[in-house]
Protein backbone atom coordinates (compact mmCIF):
# COMPACT_ATOMS: atom_id res chain seq x y z
CA UNK A 1 0.00 0.00 0.00
CA UNK A 2 0.76 3.64 -0.72
CA UNK A 3 -0.56 6.81 1.37
CA UNK A 4 -0.87 9.89 -1.41
CA UNK A 5 -1.02 13.36 -0.29
CA UNK A 6 -2.22 16.17 -2.65
CA UNK A 7 -2.04 18.95 -1.32
CA UNK A 8 -4.60 21.95 -1.32
CA UNK A 9 -5.41 23.92 -4.36
CA UNK A 10 -7.48 26.53 -6.86
CA UNK A 11 -7.61 25.22 -10.42
CA UNK A 12 -9.37 27.27 -13.30
CA UNK A 13 -11.85 25.05 -15.36
CA UNK A 14 -11.68 26.18 -18.49
CA UNK A 15 -15.16 24.56 -18.77
CA UNK A 16 -17.33 26.50 -17.03
CA UNK A 17 -14.96 29.21 -16.63
CA UNK A 18 -14.70 28.99 -12.71
CA UNK A 19 -12.35 28.48 -10.20
CA UNK A 20 -12.07 25.41 -8.43
CA UNK A 21 -10.84 24.62 -4.81
CA UNK A 22 -9.12 21.08 -4.17
CA UNK A 23 -8.78 20.30 -0.47
CA UNK A 24 -6.06 18.70 0.77
CA UNK A 25 -6.37 14.82 0.70
CA UNK A 26 -4.71 12.19 1.83
CA UNK A 27 -5.37 8.63 0.83
CA UNK A 28 -4.39 5.15 0.02
CA UNK A 29 -3.57 3.05 -2.51
CA UNK A 30 -2.72 -0.35 -3.63
CA UNK A 31 -1.77 -2.23 -6.86
CA UNK A 32 -3.30 -4.99 -6.76
CA UNK A 33 -5.62 -8.03 -9.01
CA UNK A 34 -8.46 -6.66 -7.74
CA UNK A 35 -7.46 -2.73 -9.02
CA UNK A 36 -6.63 -4.07 -12.37
CA UNK A 37 -9.54 -5.73 -13.37
CA UNK A 38 -11.66 -2.96 -12.03
CA UNK A 39 -9.85 -0.49 -14.28
CA UNK A 40 -10.09 -3.69 -17.47
CA UNK A 41 -13.49 -3.71 -16.79
CA UNK A 42 -14.00 -0.12 -17.57
CA UNK A 43 -11.31 0.43 -20.40
CA UNK A 44 -11.99 -2.71 -22.04
CA UNK A 45 -8.02 -3.57 -22.64
CA UNK A 46 -5.19 -4.87 -21.01
CA UNK A 47 -3.83 -2.69 -18.66
CA UNK A 48 -0.12 -4.88 -18.38
CA UNK A 49 -0.01 -5.18 -21.69
CA UNK A 50 -0.36 -1.18 -22.73
CA UNK A 51 2.99 0.83 -23.08
CA UNK A 52 2.02 4.33 -22.58
CA UNK A 53 -1.57 5.10 -20.58
CA UNK A 54 -3.07 8.69 -21.27
CA UNK A 55 -3.28 10.97 -18.31
CA UNK A 56 -6.77 10.14 -18.31
CA UNK A 57 -6.58 6.39 -17.87
CA UNK A 58 -3.78 6.80 -15.67
CA UNK A 59 -6.16 9.23 -13.32
CA UNK A 60 -8.64 6.65 -13.33
CA UNK A 61 -6.27 3.47 -12.64
CA UNK A 62 -5.63 5.79 -9.65
CA UNK A 63 -9.21 5.88 -8.88
CA UNK A 64 -9.43 2.17 -8.76
CA UNK A 65 -6.76 1.64 -6.55
CA UNK A 66 -7.73 3.75 -4.12
CA UNK A 67 -8.71 1.74 -0.71
CA UNK A 68 -11.50 2.63 0.72
CA UNK A 69 -13.94 5.63 -0.32
CA UNK A 70 -13.20 7.12 -3.75
CA UNK A 71 -12.63 10.66 -4.28
CA UNK A 72 -13.79 13.57 -6.61
CA UNK A 73 -12.01 12.96 -9.99
CA UNK A 74 -10.34 15.65 -9.90
CA UNK A 75 -7.97 14.88 -6.91
CA UNK A 76 -6.92 12.04 -9.74
CA UNK A 77 -6.60 14.12 -12.47
CA UNK A 78 -4.84 16.60 -10.64
CA UNK A 79 -1.63 14.30 -8.77
CA UNK A 80 1.14 16.63 -9.69
CA UNK A 81 4.55 15.18 -11.37
CA UNK A 82 6.11 13.99 -7.64
CA UNK A 83 2.58 12.01 -6.72
CA UNK A 84 2.66 10.42 -10.68
CA UNK A 85 6.14 9.55 -9.89
CA UNK A 86 5.81 8.53 -6.75
CA UNK A 87 3.01 6.01 -7.82
CA UNK A 88 4.78 5.40 -11.25
CA UNK A 89 7.36 3.75 -8.75
CA UNK A 90 5.17 2.17 -6.22
CA UNK A 91 3.61 0.19 -9.38
CA UNK A 92 6.99 -0.93 -10.56
CA UNK A 93 8.39 -1.93 -7.65
CA UNK A 94 8.61 -6.19 -7.72
CA UNK A 95 7.59 -6.11 -3.72
CA UNK A 96 9.50 -9.31 -3.10
CA UNK A 97 13.47 -10.62 -2.97
CA UNK A 98 12.84 -13.45 -5.26
CA UNK A 99 15.01 -13.04 -8.39
CA UNK A 100 14.60 -15.14 -11.57
CA UNK A 101 17.37 -16.36 -13.56
CA UNK A 102 16.38 -16.75 -17.19
CA UNK A 103 13.69 -15.07 -19.35
CA UNK A 104 12.46 -18.77 -20.55
CA UNK A 105 11.00 -19.18 -17.20
CA UNK A 106 8.90 -16.17 -17.79
CA UNK A 107 5.01 -17.14 -17.26
CA UNK A 108 4.40 -15.02 -21.06
CA UNK A 109 4.29 -15.78 -24.16
CA UNK A 110 5.45 -12.73 -26.64
CA UNK A 111 2.43 -11.84 -27.76
CA UNK A 112 0.13 -12.96 -25.46
CA UNK A 113 -2.62 -10.21 -23.98
CA UNK A 114 -2.72 -10.51 -20.12
CA UNK A 115 -5.71 -9.36 -18.30
CA UNK A 116 -7.00 -9.99 -14.97
CA UNK A 117 -8.92 -13.43 -15.99
CA UNK A 118 -5.70 -14.95 -16.93
CA UNK A 119 -3.84 -14.08 -13.83
CA UNK A 120 -7.20 -15.63 -12.26
CA UNK A 121 -6.57 -18.47 -14.36
CA UNK A 122 -2.93 -18.51 -13.85
CA UNK A 123 -4.06 -18.37 -9.60
CA UNK A 124 -6.40 -21.44 -10.08
CA UNK A 125 -3.75 -23.38 -12.12
CA UNK A 126 -0.66 -22.70 -9.70
CA UNK A 127 -3.60 -23.14 -6.43
CA UNK A 128 -2.90 -19.74 -5.13
CA UNK A 129 -5.54 -18.74 -2.97
CA UNK A 130 -7.66 -15.58 -3.84
CA UNK A 131 -7.00 -13.61 -0.98
CA UNK A 132 -3.61 -13.29 -2.51
CA UNK A 133 -5.70 -11.13 -4.98
CA UNK A 134 -5.39 -8.09 -2.91
CA UNK A 135 -1.38 -8.36 -2.85
CA UNK A 136 0.70 -6.25 -4.93
CA UNK A 137 0.31 -7.36 -8.53
CA UNK A 138 4.25 -7.67 -8.87
CA UNK A 139 4.74 -10.20 -5.86
CA UNK A 140 1.31 -12.09 -6.70
CA UNK A 141 3.01 -12.60 -10.19
CA UNK A 142 6.50 -13.67 -8.52
CA UNK A 143 4.29 -16.02 -6.83
CA UNK A 144 2.56 -17.51 -9.91
CA UNK A 145 6.28 -17.75 -11.03
CA UNK A 146 7.72 -19.62 -8.68
CA UNK A 147 4.67 -22.18 -8.63
CA UNK A 148 5.05 -22.31 -12.11
CA UNK A 149 9.03 -23.22 -11.80
CA UNK A 150 9.16 -25.27 -8.54
CA UNK A 151 6.08 -27.31 -10.15
CA UNK A 152 7.10 -27.95 -13.23
CA UNK A 153 9.37 -31.14 -13.54
CA UNK A 154 12.04 -29.42 -14.86
CA UNK A 155 13.65 -29.68 -18.41
CA UNK A 156 11.68 -31.51 -20.71
CA UNK A 157 13.51 -34.54 -21.98
CA UNK A 158 14.21 -35.03 -26.00
CA UNK A 159 12.68 -37.89 -28.06
CA UNK A 160 16.35 -39.28 -27.75
CA UNK A 161 16.41 -39.53 -24.47
CA UNK A 162 13.07 -40.86 -23.67
CA UNK A 163 13.42 -43.95 -25.94
CA UNK A 164 17.07 -44.19 -24.12
CA UNK A 165 15.66 -44.29 -20.93
CA UNK A 166 12.71 -46.77 -22.26
CA UNK A 167 15.02 -49.22 -23.52
CA UNK A 168 17.01 -48.74 -20.23
CA UNK A 169 13.63 -49.45 -18.20
CA UNK A 170 13.00 -52.65 -20.85
CA UNK A 171 16.39 -54.25 -20.27
CA UNK A 172 16.22 -54.48 -16.53
CA UNK A 173 13.07 -55.28 -16.34
CA UNK A 174 13.90 -58.34 -18.95
CA UNK A 175 16.99 -58.67 -16.69
CA UNK A 176 15.11 -59.22 -13.79
CA UNK A 177 12.20 -61.46 -15.06
CA UNK A 178 15.15 -63.31 -16.89
CA UNK A 179 12.72 -62.88 -20.21
CA UNK A 180 14.92 -62.46 -23.52
CA UNK A 181 12.10 -60.70 -25.17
Amino acid sequence: MLDVYVPKRELFNNDTQEFIEIQGTKFTIEHSLISLQKWESKWKTSFINKKDLSSEEFADYVRCMTVGKELPMEIYQNLGSANVAKIKKYIDDPMTATTFRSAQQSMRHKNEIITAELIYYWMIEAGVPFECEKWHLNRLLALIRVCNVKGSSGKKMSKREIMRENAALNAARRKASGSKG
